[in-house]
């Protein structure tokens, strides 16, 4: 019976994976993205699908982990001194927002006919956003570090905040009960006490024993103990958090913070990754398979309908809470789309106003499919505000169109390369104009003291307008092989007096643009590959003078290579070049 048992728990963590690994790919490959690959495998195998599950709700409390990882990961890469600088942010936005949103949403619900505390329970668990679908979504596309990231990082630590007082204002307004009226006064005030004790114990283990523990554990040696004490620290201040009646996922955040600093952190980060990935996805499924679709079908114009109103007034209301923040239009309505769901923490806000008598388990059930839509929406409006909404337009504040500019040198590109192109010119005196493309580069220059124009040299126009026609000398730095191929038969064409120096990519580019005529081109990586090339044979116990020879002996077959090369295509010098073949062969 025992192995019968065994192999039935077996069969279902093979479905779990097995949904995963077919969904999330096929998903993915049709451009709909992870998260809803995970939504759906949940839905075809939970109890409304296929029902090869029937309690979603375990498999959802203990995938919550997935979510509280992916905060300690997140708290690794957020220094305390990064995190006091979004002071502002967490608590100023993040309040604006949210008592904003809780407003608003609060009047849709009284909209629908509800009392004054079920539409206030019901707008407060919509407002609390879904934390672990906006950062996957973030993560994705590599945002969560940038500065609009950070700004919905910042609001989404406030809504993780607010989960603690929510949960005690519903104890308020439950309905009353004289008898146990003092007993619930007095435990909300012991309520608030373990919360604070817990925070401090957290904080208190961090600053004080987590480093030395992972020093000891360190010289152990031991890969496996240090991934099963990275494991040990978050699951110990999630777990801590909890007793403390907080958030799970703030406390592995807060753990994740007091390390950030820590020798150990990239470390932990590496342990944690397959585990936060595996669990977090498990979450989506856990999602996916609690959706009713059994109350969804009874009740489907009360859902559908506050699904959609809810979802665009809260939408709504982040969006004018940005733009008043001073944020782009392009900003807004990103955080807009991306914030416009329910979270994971309304489960636990209705579960507690359910039992406290505040909402009936009609109203719980109905308000429990519509977060859920509204997260399984996420995606989809996602993926179509990405696909349909206008391209935002470049901002050009600070920016200086090339208009009638004089020098005897002309650079067009000023990125890596040209910054440290111009200098030998600027050393003897010349006068420079620079355009670039890039309005950041033109900005980041700007702060070194550089002044340069924004202006596409592939343009005959911008080029005259930029000075070309009176140069002496144009420098091509541009960092993109097509662009400059089109930049240098442009200038041979229409500006044949400059002296003409190019920036080739590779050694198939320089070819390429051998066959233009330029006076001088140079692979961008060439010299400094031969610095780090004699510092090897210097490396090796040759003298500086044998190192020269070394490398002068290069330089020729190089020069050689490129005459064959650009004769009879790539391949042409292939002998010339030193290979480790030989020498393989001889140790072999």
């Amino acid at each position: 019976m025992a192995v019968e048992g065994s192999a039935g728990d077996l069969v279902k963590v093979v479905t779990l994976l097995g949904a995963a690994v077919v969904a999330v790919p096929l998903f993915k490959r049709i451009g709909l993205g992870s998260v809803l690959g995970y939504l759906a495998a949940g839905l075809a195998i939970g109890p409304f699908g296929f029902g090869l599950f029937t309690d979603p709700q375990t498999i959802l409390h203990t995938a919550e982990l997935g979510v509280v990882m992916f905060l300690f990961v997140i708290g690794l890469e957020m220094r305390p001194s990064h995190l006091w600088s979004m002071r502002r942010d967490i608590f100023g936005l993040g309040s604006l927002q949210v008592v904003v949103c809780g407003f608003l949403l609060t009047g849709v619900g009284m909209a629908f006919g509800f009392p004054l505390a079920v539409s206030f329970v019901c707008a407060m668990g919509f407002v609390l956003t879904s934390t672990a679908i906006v950062m996957q979504l973030l993560g994705e596309r590599g945002d969560i570090a940038a500065p609009r990231g950070q700004k919905i990082v910042a609001v989404l630590l406030f809504e993780d905040l607010l989960i603690v007082p929510l949960l005690a204002i519903v104890a308020f307004i439950a309905p009353p009960d004289a008898t146990q009226h003092a007993v619930e006064a007095g435990s909300r005030w012991i309520g608030v006490g373990i919360a604070l004790a817990a925070l401090a114990a957290l904080v208190a283990a961090g600053i004080w024993l987590l480093n030395p523990l992972f020093r000891v554990l360190a010289n152990s040696k031991a890969r496996e103990v240090m991934t099963a004490a990275a494991l040990l620290v978050v699951l110990g201040a999630a777990l801590l958090m909890q007793l403390g009646g907080l958030s799970m996922a703030m406390g592995a955040f807060i753990a994740g913070v007091l390390l950030s600093e820590s020798t150990f952190r990239h470390q932990l980060e590496a342990d944690i990754e397959p585990f936060r990935g595996l669990l977090l996805g498990l979450f989506f499924i856990g999602v996916g398979m609690s959706l009713d679709l059994a109350v969804v079908a009874r009740n489907w114009q009360l859902i559908l309908a506050g699904v959609l109103s809810m979802m665009v007034v809260k939408s709504l209301c982040i969006y004018a809470v940005a733009r008043l923040a001073k944020s782009s239009r392009a900003d807004a309505l990103d955080r807009a789309v991306l914030m416009a769901q329910g979270g994971e923490f309304a489960f636990v806000l209705f579960s507690s106003a359910l039992a406290a008598s505040v909402i009936s388990p009609v109203v719980n059930a109905n308000m429990t499919a519509v977060v859920v839509l509204s997260m399984a929406l996420t995606p989809l409006v996602v993926l179509a505000h990405r696909r349909f909404a206008p391209a935002a337009a470049e901002s050009m504040d600070g920016i200086d169109k090339a208009e009638d500019l004089v020098g005897n040198v002309l650079v067009i590109g000023f990125g890596r390369f040209g910054q440290i192109a111009v200098q030998g010119a600027l050393a003897r005196g010349a006068s420079i104009a620079i355009i670039d493309t890039d309005t950041q580069v033109i900005r980041d220059a700007a702060l070194f003291g550089f002044k340069v124009y924004y202006g596409d040299g592939s343009r005959a126009d911008v080029l005259h307008a930029a000075g070309a026609h009176g140069a002496r000398v144009i420098m091509v730095c541009v960092n993109d092989k097509a662009a400059t191929t089109r930049i240098v038969e442009l200038l041979k064409a229409e500006f044949p007096h400059a002296q003409l120096l190019v920036r080739a990519y590779d050694r198939e580019h320089m070819l390429e643009i051998g066959k233009l005529n330029v006076d001088f081109q140079i692979r961008e990586t060439f010299e400094s590959a031969m610095a780090f090339g004699r510092q090897g044979v210097l490396a090796l116990g040759a003298s500086d003078t044998e190192a020269d020879e070394v490398i002068d002996e290069l330089r020729r077959r190089d020069a050689e290579r490129v005459v064959l090369e650009m004769a009879g295509g790539i391949f042409a010098g292939r002998a010339l070049v030193q290979v480790n073949t030989e020498a393989h062969g001889k140790n072999a």
